[in-house]
């Protein structure tokens, strides 16, 4: 009698990374001062620096991460600074 062939255990999962849940400022740039709030009930997000008192807000969705509102206050504070010229 041979030996019954064993089943290969599965690789084990890889673990995600823990995103980041404050930020550096874009308008006093104190490292590690605008935090992030997520409040689902009414679906707004809100980053806030403690240093400057500046804030944003923003929807979110049930996948909005603190990254997503964070990036969100960057891309429209360019949007803002770079305004496109309409009259060419």
């Amino acid at each position: 009698m041979g030996k019954r062939k064993s089943r290969a255990k599965p690789p084990p999962k890889k673990r995600m990374d823990k995103l980041d849940t404050v930020f550096c400022c874009p308008f006093c740039n104190h490292g590690s001062s605008v935090e992030c709030h997520i409040d689902m009930k009414n679906l707004i997000g809100e980053a806030s620096c403690r240093i400057c008192l500046e804030s944003f807000s923003t929807t979110v969705t049930a996948l909005t991460e603190p990254i997503d509102i964070y990036s969100e206050w960057i891309d429209e504070c360019e949007r803002v600074n770079n305004p496109e010229d309409d009259g060419a």
